[in-house]
This record gives C-alpha cells, sequence and structure tokens, in this order.
C-alpha cells in the first residue's frame, strides 16, 4: 500500500483530514495517508515542501503562492477553506498598547518568515495606512514563543488565527484588539510536483474522499462538542466559527490567484507575478 505523507497545523480547520483518516477512507482507495501537524505553521511546511520530506501540505494561501513565486517546485491543487482565516491581533494581557493605531511602528512576533502571521503583518499595516517598509518581526517559532516573546517585551503583538488563540485570550495571557481577516480563500492544498506527475490516480481519489468529509463536515451530529473538546476550546466559540467557515471542493479560480497575487505584489510581498500554470494545477 502506498504511502502519502501530507501535513497541516494542528488546527480545528483539519479535522476532516483526521476524521477521514481515523475511518480509513483513504485505505479504502489503496494509499496509506499519514499526517504530521506542523505547529510552526506556513514557513516551515513551504520548507518542508522544498526539501521533499513531505508530499502535500494544507496550507496558507498567501504563503504557498509567496513560496511558489520564490522557486517552491510544488502546485496548489485545490481550494480546502474558501472563507477568510480571521487573523486576531493580540497584545500582552499587560501591554500599554490599548488599539490598533498604537501598533504603527511596534515589534509584530511572527512564527518565521514567510509564514502567515509574517504576511499578515503586510495586509494588516496597509489597511491602517502605515509604511510596510517600517514593519519589525521578532521570529518566535510558534504561540508559546509568541507568549514568551510578548510577556518579555521582545516583541509587541502577534497576529494568529482568532480563535486557535481565544482560549488564551479567555485566560488573560494575551488581549486581543482588534481582528485581520485574510482578503482571499485561506487554505489551499498544495502538492510537490513531482508528487503529482507521478500520482496523479492518487491525487485525484484523495480529492475526492477529502471533499466528501468536508461537504459532510458541519452535519456531523454534535460536531461542535467534538471540536471543542478535542481543541479545547469552548462551544459557543466554535458555534460562531462553524458559522462563517465555508469549506471549498473546487479548484483554485484564475481570477481568484490573480488578485492575490497582485495584492501581494503591490505590498513587495513578491517581485513578479506568474501565470495560473505555474502557481495552480487542476487535476
Amino acid at each position: 500500500m502506498k504511502k502519502v505523507n501530507i501535513i497541516g497545523v494542528p488546527e480545528h480547520f483539519n479535522l476532516p483530514w483526521h476524521l477521514a483518516i481515523d475511518e480509513g477512507a483513504f485505505r479504502e482507495r489503496g494509499f496509506d495517508l499519514e499526517w504530521t501537524d506542523i505547529p510552526e505553521g506556513t514557513g516551515k511546511m513551504c520548507e518542508m515542501l522544498r526539501e521533499g520530506s513531505t508530499d502535500l501540505a494544507v496550507i496558507l494561501t498567501e504563503g504557498i503562492v509567496k513560496d511558489i513565486i520564490n522557486g517552491n517546485d510544488s502546485s496548489i491543487i485545490q481550494v480546502y477553506v474558501e472563507s477568510p482565516l480571521y487573523w486576531g491581533i493580540h497584545v500582552d494581557s499587560h501591554s500599554k498598547f490599548k488599539n490598533i493605531e498604537d501598533l504603527k511602528g511596534a515589534t509584530a512576533a511572527i512564527s518565521r518568515y514567510g509564514s502567515g502571521s509574517h504576511l499578515m503583518s503586510y495586509i494588516n499595516a496597509s489597511e491602517h495606512g502605515w509604511p510596510v517598509s517600517e514593519l519589525k518581526f521578532k521570529v518566535v517559532n510558534d504561540i508559546q514563543g509568541a507568549v514568551k516573546a510578548l510577556q518579555e517585551q521582545e516583541a509587541d503583538y502577534f497576529m494568529w488565527e482568532h480563535f486557535t488563540t481565544k482560549p488564551l485570550v479567555d485566560k488573560g495571557v494575551f488581549r486581543r484588539i482588534s481582528d485581520c481577516p485574510t482578503p482571499w480563500p485561506c487554505f489551499v492544498i498544495a502538492a510537490r510536483n513531482e508528487f503529482i506527475n507521478n500520482n496523479l490516480p492518487v491525487l485525484k481519489h484523495l480529492l475526492e474522499v477529502i471533499n466528501v468529509f468536508t461537504a459532510e463536515f458541519k452535519f456531523i451530529p454534535s460536531i461542535d462538542r467534538m471540536l471543542a473538546n478535542r481543541y479545547e476550546q469552548d462551544v459557543s466559540d466554535i458555534r460562531e466559527w462553524l458559522a462563517i467557515t465555508r469549506w471549498s471542493q473546487e479548484a483554485m479560480d484564475p481570477l481568484t490567484l490573480k488578485n492575490i497575487q497582485e495584492q501581494l505584489l503591490k505590498l513587495g510581498i513578491i517581485e513578479d507575478t506568474f501565470e495560473y500554470s505555474r502557481i495552480a494545477t487542476i487535476l
């Protein structure tokens, strides 16, 4: 049985993959899908795709688009979550910063360069009219690193998914002062081009399976309680998240990809734009 490696963040968005694996849905199609959580996020996942230590990744759209343009020999094979990601903008609970305007010129904690927390700092700055050339960063690797950096005043604010960080807000570790939604579909499925070229039937089966699970996900009985227990979140927060989240079963739309690249180019995150076929593929 062929083994296929896939990676993603350990967050509630990815529960459909775990349910499909637990039910043996991929094995029924003749391959063994092995999932690995990557708490460091998109920057680390781009690195793993580049070095060939994974076959696929469920990854932030802006991060993989940037990395493909910068030489990552991978392609987007499908949109995974169509709705925006709501990035909470957090400070330490004892911080002097009270509102979003206070953060102009402050240092952002980021998991690593090229990560969503890094790239969304540009989006946030642009929305508030701050010079993106003046942004400052402190690499912290993951959420726990961000907690430490903010407490020790090595960084001033940290952008991470709203609901994942909500427990830290509830405990008084972080204080959230605003949200910044992505202006595009937030998660895509990407694969190394070598793997795509050699495993088209496997990939088609994989997408068929996960698309069934995401299409039916919200209708699973007590899915809100399952998510709350597994990811240690309040049920009311999970219900709010479910209401605003839309999974996709479609390929990346060419116009959407064009708009994403134009926005990244305008912000100076990328230096060039590519044709659709150099970033995404339709299986």
